[in-house]
């Protein structure tokens, strides 16, 4: 039972969140290559046979495997030459015939031409930091190259690990005379501490880092490579599919339990650089405000003094020094991800914790606007103690039941209307979704769902019990997902509640299922061991009017400015997703009378607010700002102009946060201001319903 209620875990977050914390443990695992044959067809039949995507099986699905796997391994297109890439190209009758056999050979085989190229970077970097660099030339590094061709051969190669290097030892030039320029206390305190992470020149930090890092390439053993190699199998499927190397599903495991000691946040890697996807609600990091999302991690420094840079550095090997005991600290040195490339870098110390369930519950406020009472409450997550539902716990955990509390004392209190923050739900359970769906409706429909074989089925709210019959406003964000956009989904099209925030939300629209690889894989008639799993999208769900949430997500129905709007966020950026389509709608109630005339009243008002308010206005000018960075794609590796860069842009933050302290009032309030927004929308609502 414990395994069905875990499939019905859909959450795209939560997902990444196990998948950010993972880190194979070199000799823990020996595998013969029948061995790592076996799992390959193991994990190909269960994609195969079982995903939603119900892809027919042909050499171009091999073809884009093998074009995937190039990918996981050089994104950035750094290290392989376009003449490496014809050396490995095989026909795809050959790719398809070999993956048919569990045949791993040129995956192996491409691995060991990316250890040479770690190796003869290593070796070139050497010898260029012997030599003295000039940065008084007028060149420009440009650090994400995706969208840009590979390296012709070996030649235009080298010119870009020479800007690779040169952009590096600038880095830390420019990083120690930002601290030692830095008028800020904090920043002269925190001096000291960062001397110990940037002890040496710039020339033998840059130096270590690629031995560091070169290290943890070369210890990866062949079932860690073939992680890397399924991994890009399945997300030719679907970008939720992952396969997880056995120490990897270990720690997936660990993570459903949600007891994982850390400081709570989602990571991934982001041109060499560590950086911030998410934060779990409840966690310290989340709990202390400094650290946000698209923030980059460059170095880790423990409480005892020893630091370790982590630019370049495999997400897995970077989570194990973030990583620690409960109530030990951790020092982060950040480059705030608002102030660009040229950001200056800022110490955040953590304290290590638990990431307990009860951390993420729903909290609950009550706001008076113009006499009227108005309650927010802020869902971090559809959270369900799946042991405790086992157990048949009478009072086990989840945010149904914490909701439904915090309404009952809403409505004891007069409160007149209801804002649902799911700004920050990145999903969770289905069930969950459901029942809190059924505390404001009475009994009726709430998801569509479709399997891999077409079947739809229709998941109801049965419980005739309404919990708040008062207006609801639902706040959403590019980061709501999954569940939180059954939810909303649900009241908005029964005409039950009014969806305001970013445009859209994230737009996950499918459910995962987890599969042990070991299931049916016995070695030699012996007791059967672990070989990993395998996660993929085993359904996709529908919203009740018929329409898909998947890519498109939850449009809103109105919009308030925010830094996430701006963002390159949402299923639709991600490779391979499922696309949008639609089923049949199921008949359903209508709750608010010309709700969409009164959208429109909504709009105006709220459009009026946003004009007028001085917060909104700063909002404004930050937004402006995060545009003009997000737009320069290359950075000076003449230090003149670098430096000057950095002033400039610093120069700009510190006239924001004076002009932010002319509101001090503002700044002290728990809601920001889009949440004090949907708070005069849900107001407005009341008065519109109620005239």
């Amino acid at each position: 039972m414990l395994r069905c209620l875990k499939n019905m875990f859909c959450s795209a977050v939560f997902l990444l969140f196990a998948l950010s914390l993972c880190a194979a443990a070199p000799g823990e695992n020996s595998f013969s290559e029948e061995q790592l044959s076996a799992i390959t067809l193991k994990a190909l039949k269960i994609l195969h046979n079982y995903h939603y995507r119900q892809l027919e099986f042909t050499p171009k699905v091999a073809q884009d495997h093998y074009e995937m796997y190039i990918k996981a391994l050089d994104g950035g297109k750094f290290f392989f030459t376009q003449e490496d890439i014809r050396s490995f190209a095989r026909p795809a009758q050959e790719l398809f015939a070999a993956l048919l056999k569990g045949d791993n050979t040129l995956a192996f085989k491409i691995y060991e031409r990316y250890l040479v190229r770690h190796g003869e970077y290593k070796k070139f970097a050497g010898e260029l930091l012997k030599t003295k660099l000039d940065f008084s030339k007028d060149e420009e590094y440009t650090p994400d190259r995706t969208k840009l061709p590979r390296c012709k051969d070996d030649a235009e190669l080298k010119k870009l690990w020479e800007q690779r290097i040169k952009n590096d030892v600038l880095f830390y030039r420019l990083l120690d005379r930002a601290m030692n320029d830095s008028k800020d206390p904090e920043d002269r305190k925190a001096l000291d501490d960062a001397k110990r992470w940037n002890a040496g020149t710039p020339e033998s930090k840059v130096l270590k880092r690629l031995r560091d890092v070169g290290n943890a390439v070369k210890k990866r053993e062949k079932i860690d490579i073939l992680g890397i190699y399924l991994n890009a199998l399945a997300h030719v499927y679907g970008p939720h599919s992952n396969y997880m190397a056995p120490r990897n599903a270990k720690d997936f495991d660990i993570n459903m339990s949600l007891s994982l000691t850390g400081i709570g946040a989602t990571l991934t890697t982001d041109n060499g650089f560590i950086k911030i996807v998410s934060l779990v609600p409840g966690g310290p990091a989340a709990k202390d405000g400094r650290l946000k999302v698209n923030d980059r991690i460059v170095a880790v420094t423990q409480e005892n003094g020893a630091s370790v840079d982590v630019i370049d550095m495999p997400v897995d090997e970077a989570v194990q020094y973030i990583r620690g005991k409960e109530n030990s600290k951790v020092t982060l040195t950040v480059l705030p991800g608002d102030k660009g490339r040229n950001a200056a870098p800022v110490r955040i110390t953590l304290t290590r914790a638990k990431i307990l369930l009860r951390d993420s519950e729903a909290k609950g406020e009550i706001l008076k606007i113009n006499g009227k009472k108005i309650g927010v409450i802020s869902l971090p997550s559809f959270y369900m103690d799946f042991e405790g539902a086992i157990r048949g716990d009478a009072d086990f955990k989840r945010c149904s039941e914490d909701v439904r509390k915090l309404l009952v004392k809403f409505n004891q209190e007069g409160v007149a209307s209801l804002v649902m923050d799911l700004r920050r739900n990145g999903g969770g359970s289905l069930a969950e979704a459901i029942n809190l769906t059924g505390l404001f409706i009475p009994t009726g429909p709430v998801v569509q769902r479709r399997d891999s074989r077409r079947r739809v089925s229709l998941a109801v709210d049965d419980n005739p019990l309404v919990v708040w019959e008062k207006p609801v406003v639902v706040m959403i964000s590019k980061f709501s997902a999954s569940a939180a956009e059954i939810f909303s989904a649900a009241l908005q099209d029964c005409d039950r509640a009014v969806v305001v925030g970013d445009s859209r939300s994230f737009g996950k629209g499918t459910v995962l299922q987890v599969e042990k690889l070991k299931d049916g894989i016995s070695i030699f008639g012996g007791p059967r061991r672990d070989n990993g799993s395998m996660t993929f999208e085993i359904e996709m769900f529908y919203r009740i009017s018929g329409s898909s949430v998947q890519q498109l997500g939850i449009r809103s129905d109105v919009k308030i400015p925010s830094i996430t709007e701006e963002m390159k966020a949402g299923e639709m950026f991600l490779d391979n997703h499922l696309p949008w389509d639609n089923i049949d709608p199921v008949n359903r109630n209508r709750f608010v009378p010309d709700l969409k005339q009164k959208i429109a009243v909504l709009q105006k008002k709220s459009a009026a607010r946003i004009a007028a308010s001085p917060e909104f206005k700063l909002l404004g000018k930050r937004i402006a700002a995060y545009r003009g960075l997000r737009k320069k794609n290359s950075v000076s590796l003449n230090e003149k102009t670098r430096w000057k860069d950095y002033l400039q842009e610093k120069a700009a933050a510190d006239a924001e946060e004076k002009e932010m302290g002319l509101s001090e009032e503002a700044k002290k309030e728990k809601l920001d201001p889009a949440a004090k927004e949907a708070a005069a929308i849900a107001l407005d609502l009341y008065e519109l319903i109620n005239k």
